[in-house]
């Protein structure tokens, strides 16, 4: 599925701004930037535990034949998630690999190139997933994920690493609407860092067969952020939507990604990266 539609494949992200999970799951500075939660030479707790849940859940498989493996590898024009642009629009290359089991639990790793003159001024994005998947007939299902998100290599002065938990239902691969959470996000205003708060993402996406392997795709999304009194911005509590349309074709273990993006223009004062409105990007990928 693509990056515009339900997650019901790979999850390449297929540049775009809507994530995908393996098959048969569903989701989906300078030192006046301000509070520091985190230390990158002290990682958070929850990646711990992170790991330690991947280890329990696919070590405790009854056989090797019970855990599937998988992953898929992408090329995009421009690596745009949730109406920003991460690589100041220009390309990326992206990989996928994962592990899923019959009962429906599903963990991997997916990483992408970064623009590193953008805080955090990292080179990489590393995320590690683990998620359970719950059959609810033979074309509904829901799951419940949990994500570290990590921030690797550049010049980084302080760790923008954060972790996020979604739920999300969907329709075959059709249509997809998931919820989701974040404690620890950071928070930018006008490029300056000022704290960690929580925020919270909506999503709803699908795709339309219209012809032997060719697909409409669709997507839209709000991300919400929050804030206190104390902080020193106008609005405390705010949020932007974005979304985007486009076409993609199936072949075989191939598939081929075009939208058009859509973002608010307040997005480009919550986050230092671009905000991605009123352009187009492009992703080829290969799954195996």
């Amino acid at each position: 599925m693509t990056v515009n539609c339900a997650r019901n494949t790979v999850r390449d992200r297929i540049a775009l701004q809507f994530r995908r999970l393996p098959q048969g799951s569903t989701n989906l500075r300078t030192r006046s930037e301000g509070i520091v939660v985190q230390s990158r030479r002290a990682p958070p707790i929850y990646a711990g535990l992170f790991y330690a849940w991947i280890a329990l859940c696919l070590g405790s498989a009854p056989s090797a034949r019970a855990v599937s493996f998988g992953g898929d590898v992408a090329i995009t024009s421009d690596y745009i998630y949730r109406g920003l642009s991460e690589t100041d629009h220009k390309g990326a290359v992206q990989l996928d690999l994962h592990a899923s089991l019959a009962t429906g639990t599903f963990a991997g790793v997916w990483t992408s190139t970064l623009d590193n003159k953008f805080r955090p001024y990292a080179s990489y994005d590393l995320e590690e997933y683990i998620g359970q998947r719950f059959d609810l007939s033979s074309a509904w299902n829901t799951s419940i994920t949990a994500t570290n998100y990590s921030y690797l290599d550049g010049h980084q002065y302080y760790s923008s690493d954060y972790q996020q938990i979604a739920a999300s239902i969907s329709y075959l691969d059709r249509w997809t609407f998931s919820l989701s959470a974040i404690p620890n996000a950071l928070r930018y205003w006008d490029y300056y860092r000022i704290g960690r708060y929580p925020a919270y993402d909506a999503e709803t996406s699908g795709q339309w067969l219209i012809a032997k392997g060719f697909f409409v795709t669709a997507g839209a999304g709000y991300y919400l952020f929050t804030g206190t009194g104390a902080t020193p911005i106008a609005h405390p509590t705010i949020g932007y939507a974005y979304g985007n349309v486009g076409l993609a074709y199936e072949w075989r273990s191939w598939r081929a990604d075009v939208g058009y993006f859509l973002t608010q223009d307040r997005a480009q004062r919550l986050f230092p990266y671009p905000y991605a409105n009123d352009r187009f990007a492009g992703t080829l990928s290969w799954r195996f």
